[in-house]
């Protein structure tokens, strides 16, 4: 009696932490993202820093990659020199790809004192009420966020943080994706 009353007990424990473990997975699955893999990219207008306009949608036919960030965030410093020179001063001639930078909730003047302090060459463009971070992202996630997007206009691969493995994944699928649409 002792031995089955064991085993249900461990039996029940570990059910309730399985199912506490897909809990977690699943809010680690979408890490803040109200977008996922597969669907279409929200279309949006963007400034940049010189005032030049464009749409989201307007770059169809290219290899897309957002990149939101923000000046007060350590960690989108720690993985901005990396988008720069892996990514950015390989692929930043090839018509096929284009890169954003996506500033969250600053005004032109920090954003370019950012741009000095990090040494980016790539655009950066102002979303100054977080409205397009808002598009992609469940309310009160955190930046330093990456966002693939197919020529399509589907959403291809999405990071969040700098975690240099999942890094280097975005870094080996824009090659591989830039090597296809340049064929």
């Amino acid at each position: 009696m002792k031995k089955v009353l064991i085993i249900t007990l461990l039996t029940i424990a570990t059910g309730f932490a399985w199912a506490q473990d897909e809990k977690s997975s699943e809010n680690a699955e979408t890490r803040g993202y109200a977008v996922a893999i597969g669907d279409e990219a929200p279309d949006f207008s963007i400034t940049y820093l010189d005032g030049t306009k464009a749409r989201l949608s307007s770059l169809r036919g290219k290899l897309v990659m957002l990149q939101f960030t923000a000046s007060w965030c350590p960690v989108c410093r720690k993985e901005m020199p990396h988008i720069e020179s892996e990514i950015w001063q390989r692929h930043k001639t090839d018509t096929n790809f284009v890169l954003v930078g996506i500033d969250l909730k600053e005004d032109a003047k920090k954003i370019k004192k950012f741009i000095k302090d990090t040494k980016v060459t790539y655009p950066l463009a102002l979303d100054e009420r977080g409205d397009i971070f808002a598009l992609y992202t469940e309310k009160n996630a955190g930046v330093t966020r990456n966002i693939l997007i197919a020529p399509n206009g589907k959403i291809i691969f999405m990071t969040r943080l700098y975690d240099p493995e999942e890094f280097a994944m975005l870094v080996q699928i824009i090659d591989s994706e830039l090597i296809n649409i340049n064929k």
